[in-house]
């Protein structure tokens, strides 16, 4: 009764929904698909930089991802769950954080080991041991030896829709490169710098060898996501209480894309 009740919510939401599904029968294979929660941080820490989450918050929000019953994931078990290449877990989370600051090791590596959580870092491999700010090699070699994985935020942060091709080329290429120099795997997701991307820019990333790019575009991953646009869930300080607007977050979004009213 519930899926008939899903199916005709949607079929009725047609007249406003652009979706990348053209028919009813696509339609319901994403809404039936699964739904990948990907959370979007930056810092860590005890500021008011509205990008840097308390400690003591993230804290409680990790708990309360854990005691849900939510595993977090990788962004290959993200994709190959999507291609239907493996069965995702019930409640799937990618965890990730941008930038590669020096609070994501002191800060929020406890408390993802605490709960026993896997997270992606995109680094920004010419900030890595050179700004005091910022993870060292060493850090983040000790970070995926416990479960953290770390991938491209492109060479030096720029905006990429400000650079002529050859640059956007480098951006992307130097970066995958020196990561996988330094690391000694294969890096093939990649996070824009400031989420700004577009069709060309995502051509090139996907020419030069990436799998799939995350922006800051608001969603949730599922079959109707283009994988060179995969949608997060940005989390941000706030000055009231960023629990409750943690859980509105995440809640407020999946209600709504399970009918097919967000995706675009």
């Amino acid at each position: 009764m519930k899926k008939i009740f899903l199916i005709a919510l949607i079929i009725i939401g047609l007249g406003f929904y652009h979706s990348q599904a053209q028919t009813v029968d696509e339609i319901t294979a994403i809404s039936e698909g699964p739904k990948i929660l990907v959370l979007n941080y930056h810092q860590v820490a005890d500021t008011n930089n509205p990008l840097a989450v308390h400690v003591s918050d993230f804290d409680t929000q990790m708990k309360f991802l854990a005691d849900s019953g939510c595993i977090t994931i990788t962004p290959d078990e993200l994709y190959a769950g999507i291609n239907g290449e493996i069965e995702l877990p019930p409640k799937p989370v990618l965890i990730t954080f941008d930038d590669g600051y020096i609070d994501n090791y002191t800060n929020a590596f406890p408390i993802l080991k605490k709960y026993k959580l896997r997270a992606t870092i995109f680094v920004i491999p010419a900030f890595t041991s050179v700004y005091p700010g910022y993870m060292t090699w060493e850090q983040l070699k000790e970070m995926e030896s416990k479960g953290i994985a770390i991938e491209s935020h492109t060479l030096n942060h720029t905006k990429l829709e400000e650079l002529p091709d050859d640059e956007i080329r480098n951006e992307l290429l130097n970066s995958k490169n020196l990561l996988e120099e330094q690391l000694g795997h294969p890096i093939e997701f990649l996070a824009y710098p400031t989420g700004t991307y577009n069709l060309h820019i995502a051509g090139i990333a996907q020419d030069v060898g990436y799998k799939g790019a995350f922006t800051i575009k608001y969603g949730v991953v599922d079959k109707g996501s283009n994988f060179f646009a995969l949608e997060r869930v940005p989390i941000f300080n706030t000055a009231q209480n960023t629990m409750k607007d943690f859980y509105e977050r995440i809640a407020w979004r999946q209600s709504f894309e399970e009918f097919g009213w967000i995706k675009k």
